[in-house]
């Protein structure tokens, strides 16, 4: 077997090898007299078939057989030769060349290994910024938007006209063309006006009405409404106001503290502002990590941390985006492509640089990851995926199972790691 290797950079190298014949034939021997051992084959005792009989009954599985046995050894002495262990190994290594002979076959093999990353330079990479601050008046009037959704609702006693922020409780009839349609029914419906509950232009109607009046109010469901049948049409509602209803007017005391921070007895309002006030500076933190500062931070690792990148990592993501990419394409444009090789190459080109960013990041997280311990166990991940499945209305046990299913939780898992990992680092900034 003859040897020749090249390391062309720190994630990717080759094996080129040439395999003789007569070392496939010996690996062929060698199987062959493996398999005769327990091979069942009539007219013969088990661990008595003679070799001949194996070669003829299995004749290409053990040519098939002997050539991987080959290949594996030509992994095994270039990996040897580069100084890769298989641990360092990402992926199947690629059969980049096959070229069967009389007397020899050629290869060549591709292999990837986990990019060398310099971290080193990430806390200079990680943005200044300074903690949000929450006025006193801000937290004062969340305190009272909270009473305000803990105080009931009240009917109105002057018949005054109702404004936004009212509560109308409504009976109404809808009718399309003259004919009423299911689901444009109701009574004593309590709707909100301005609370968008309604179709557009509805509740604006009800502005300017008094208890006790009837109006009607006409619409356009958009064009993209839930019900298909009733989507872009004009619609006429006949709508008697039942009742005015506003929220009681709450006072913010210590009592109203207590309610509002169950299971402590001490709870006064000072407590209750402290409270409020440390979860409006983790909203507005939060809202700063999300919006401005973890893209900045992951722009700026992916751009100023150089290594080299897994080859074939790189083009199974631009496999992925050309495969979305054809999604929207018509049959004739896919044909094209089919047709025109060079055509699909320049389409993927489109796509390199960016296959190459989403690479280097997703490599970057994960050894900063790796270096930090930060990790998301699966029951954080189903804990996860249940909560936004709950706050969807959705089935949270269906949700994920439809998720493993395709796929998604490895995919959903990264992400929650980068997220993790993004954090640590602005936290660290931030405690610095």
């Amino acid at each position: 077997m003859e040897i020749k290797t090249n390391k062309i950079d720190s994630a990717n190298a080759e094996i080129q090898a040439t395999i003789s014949m007569d070392e496939v034939n010996t690996n062929l021997d060698k199987i062959a007299k493996q398999l005769a051992k327990t091979a069942n084959v009539q007219g013969f005792r088990k661990g008595k078939v003679p070799i001949s009989i194996i070669k003829k009954q299995y004749g290409d599985k053990l040519v098939q057989d002997a050539e991987s046995e080959s290949l594996r050894d030509v992994l095994s002495a270039g990996l040897a030769e580069l100084n890769i262990s298989n641990d360092s190994l990402i992926g199947e290594p690629t059969i980049a060349k096959f070229d069967k002979s009389d007397d020899k076959i050629e290869v060549e093999v591709k292999v990837a290994m986990r990019p060398e990353i310099d971290l080193s330079a990430v806390d200079s990479l990680v943005p200044d910024f300074t903690k949000p601050e929450v006025s006193d008046e801000d937290v004062a009037k969340r305190i009272k938007e909270i009473a305000e959704q803990q105080a009931p609702l009240v009917d109105i006693k002057r018949n005054r006209m109702m404004k936004l922020g009212d509560t109308a409780v409504i009976d109404f009839d809808g009718f399309i063309d003259g004919e009423a349609f299911e689901g444009g029914k109701g009574e004593g419906f309590a709707l909100k006006l301005g609370s968008g509950q309604f179709i557009p232009g509805f509740e604006d109607q009800l502005v300017g009405i008094k208890r006790d009046e009837e109006v009607t109010v006409n619409v356009t469901f958009p064009a993209e409404y839930g019900a298909s049948q009733l989507a872009g049409k004009e619609a006429e509602f006949k709508v008697k106001v039942n009742q005015i209803q506003v929220k009681e007017e709450v006072e913010i005391n210590d009592d109203l503290a207590k309610k509002l921070l169950p299971g402590d007895e001490t709870a006064d309002v000072e407590k209750l502002t402290q409270q409020v006030k440390i979860q409006m500076q983790g909203e507005s933190l939060g809202k700063l990590y999300n919006d401005e500062l973890k893209p900045e931070l992951l722009n700026k690792l992916v751009s100023e941390i150089s290594f080299a990148l897994p080859e074939f990592v790189v083009e199974q993501e631009i496999d992925m985006a050309v495969n979305k990419k054809a999604g929207s394409m018509s049959e004739e444009e896919i044909q094209e492509l089919r047709d025109n090789a060079d055509k699909l190459t320049e389409l993927r080109e489109t796509f390199r640089q960016d296959a190459e960013e989403s690479v280097r990041a997703t490599f970057i997280i994960d050894a900063l990851a790796q270096e930090k311990g930060v990790k998301v166990e699966e029951q954080e991940l189903m804990q996860t995926i249940y909560y936004e499945a709950m706050q969807t209305g959705q089935d949270p046990q269906k949700t994920y199972e439809q998720y493993k299913e395709a796929g998604y939780i490895p995919a959903i898992q990264m992400s929650m790691v980068e997220d993790k990992v993004l954090s640590a680092l602005l936290n660290a900034k931030l405690e610095a």
